[in-house]
């Protein structure tokens, strides 16, 4: 169904597709720190290979970076992954189903990723607090570990706060399920996403079309 055959979003569902937009933005600063911190993890890591073959001169405490580091590559960038649909998910199974069960499945499936994340962001807050008070550290450089669980605490309450997002946007799909989706992500079959990449690929050889051209015109 074309966008232009879906009904107006009530005051409600414009209400959700606004948090949701808020929210996306953050999500995606953090998805771009997550990419910021790969990056320069990969350019430690020639300093690093250079250094000790050439100059006999490895990093010090370079394990304990990466370690640290992986803690917010790993974790800060997984509510946008969920809020773009990027996780595994069982699609097999669930791809089968529209309507009302469809949506009633993702609220299962959703309530149930909400008790999990719940367990976990306790438990890793209690992690940080302990970290935080006896004042633990890396083996090498004594490197603080406590901002890093820190960071995975932040991660899980992002990713529950879209779950709490996310539901909301199923419940409304439950009860109208000829409504447009609002803060959902959307199961597309094989088709769809080739076509996607397609129509992807195309625009970017127009674009490269456009930059040729102008440049000729110079």
């Amino acid at each position: 169904m074309a966008d232009t055959e879906y009904p107006p979003l009530t005051p409600i569902a414009q209400l959700l597709d606004r948090i949701d937009r808020s929210m996306f933005r953050v999500e995606s600063m953090f998805n771009l720190t997550s990419a910021l911190v790969i990056l320069m993890l990969m350019l430690l890591a020639v300093v690093q290979v250079v250094g000790r073959k050439a100059f006999d001169l490895p990093i010090r405490g370079y394990v304990d970076w990466v370690e640290f580091a992986m803690a917010i590559f790993a974790f800060l960038s997984i509510a946008y992954t969920q809020r773009v649909g990027g996780h595994v998910r069982m699609e097999f199974f669930i791809g089968r189903f529209s309507g009302r069960l469809l949506w009633g499945l993702e609220i299962i499936g959703t309530l149930i990723a909400m008790f999990v994340i719940v367990v976990l962001a306790w438990y890793g807050y209690t992690h940080f607090l302990r970290a935080w008070n006896i004042g633990d550290s890396s083996i090498d450089i004594q490197l603080a570990i406590w901002p890093g669980k820190l960071v995975v605490v932040i991660a899980f309450i992002s990713l529950q706060l879209r779950l709490w997002v996310q539901l909301a946007g199923f419940i409304r799909l439950f009860f109208y399920p000829d409504a447009r989706p609002v803060a959902v992500p959307i199961i597309e079959t094989v088709d769809e996403q080739a076509q996607h990449e397609i129509d992807a690929g195309l625009a970017g050889e127009d674009e490269k079309v456009t930059i040729v051209a102008r440049g000729v015109q110079r």
